[in-house]
């Protein structure tokens, strides 16, 4: 049976919750385009990231562990995958828009540099007489502007909402960009649920790769309710495990009772403000995604024992700290002579007027782990060829 548009859209306006932001209801893109016979605009909005360039190369990022550490750590890539597999979980259960949750979720990493939050730290100090960076506004970035695809406009073209969750669904006020999306307002619910969603997939694939690296020691987590309790959980009622598997079930409890958290937990606040439309989770004054209490409690004390033991653990920051010195000098050779910048990039500074540090900027996020150290290579390893 095949599905129109029309019909799949009259089917959300059926099954939705009433506070879900339908995909007919959207407030549309910035150019024009007839519709799709049968793809709803979030679906569309979805395929095209999963298509674009970015996409592909979150394969080669940093997570935590650069990327030539190991082949079975995770990197940007699976991490996101996760991400946008526990947001659809969780926007089934609310009964939200799937498509548009999962299209922000996807892209919400898109603009990160290589070399994780240590890349984004450097070129943010890099970037401070420039207007800074920030991995978020890069991501809206990167979809609307460095993406080049269509022949009628730059970037993807995508929806207003999930443009807008893209730039929103974490910490928002005082960001520049949100200007364009009614800055004083909280993003739909599908956007809210990605920041949490993100947090879950980080949080419990750290411990596994944590533990896995040997950076980590179950004693290490023996601190954290969350972790004991998973612990317990898979232990009971199962014959001795081997260490993997007993891994495994560990991390999959710790995601079930976060998700399950999160969902009741939503569900409750969107009743307490009593929202009954997308406006009314747009007006609430906060956001109404987390978990509730009790959970965010164990939430934050396992984030200290990450921080301290795995984040802070001595060839994490070596990792790091080398990865900061190889963008650092990568930015400073390209601003001392730019014609060392492939020419699309140099066009863009010469020919189209961007300025300078934010065309080497765009081209040093969009970099992969092994691009940036075979580019750092070719600059300073007079043996290397060019």
């Amino acid at each position: 049976m095949l599905r129109t548009r029309e019909e799949l859209e009259e089917i959300e306006a059926r099954t939705l919750a009433p506070y879900a932001m339908r995909a007919r209801e959207s407030r549309g893109r910035r150019f024009a385009e007839p519709p799709h016979p049968m793809r709803t605009a979030f679906q569309r909005d979805r395929d095209r990231i999963i298509h674009s360039a970015a996409f592909r190369r979150l394969e080669y990022k940093t997570q935590v562990f650069v990327n030539h550490e190991g082949d079975y750590y995770r990197t940007r890539l699976t991490h996101t995958m996760e991400a946008a597999q526990i947001t659809r979980t969780v926007a089934r259960a609310l009964g939200l828009n799937q498509d548009l949750a999962e299209a922000v979720a996807l892209a919400h990493d898109l603009g990160h540099t290589p070399f994780g939050h240590a890349g984004e730290r450097i070129l943010n100090d890099l970037m401070r007489p420039y207007g800074g960076f920030d991995h978020n506004a890069q991501s809206l970035r990167t979809v609307d502007w460095i993406e080049v695809r269509y022949p009628a406009f730059r970037g993807l073209n995508l929806t207003f909402e999930v443009r807008e969750g893209i730039v929103k669904h974490s910490a928002f006020k005082g960001r520049p960009e949100v200007a364009e999306f009614d800055a004083g307002l909280y993003p739909c619910l599908e956007a809210q649920i990605v920041d949490l969603a993100d947090e879950i997939a980080y949080l419990a694939h750290d411990v596994d790769d944590g533990l896995k690296a040997q950076m980590l020691t179950a004693a290490d987590l023996e601190a954290s309710r969350l972790y004991r309790d998973a612990v317990a959980a898979s232990s009971l009622g199962n014959p001795p495990m081997a260490e993997g598997v007993a891994r495994y079930q560990t991390v999959i409890r710790m995601i079930n009772t976060m998700v399950t958290d999160l969902v009741s937990n939503v569900d409750r606040e969107a009743d307490c403000a009593h929202v009954s439309s997308v406006y009314g989770v747009r007006q609430a004054g906060r956001a109404l995604a987390g978990f509730s209490p009790p959970m965010a409690k164990q939430v934050t004390e396992l984030k200290q024992i990450m921080r301290d033991r795995l984040y802070r653990h001595y060839r994490v920051v070596r990792m790091t700290e080398k990865a900061g010195r190889v963008l650092a000098r990568l930015f400073e050779s390209y601003m001392s002579e730019p014609r060392q910048l492939p020419e699309h990039a140099v066009m863009r500074a010469e020919r189209d007027g961007e300025p300078l540090p934010r065309v080497i900027a765009d081209y040093i996020a969009g970099m992969t782990d092994r691009f940036a150290l075979d580019e750092y290579r070719k600059l300073f390893d007079p043996d290397e060829r060019v």
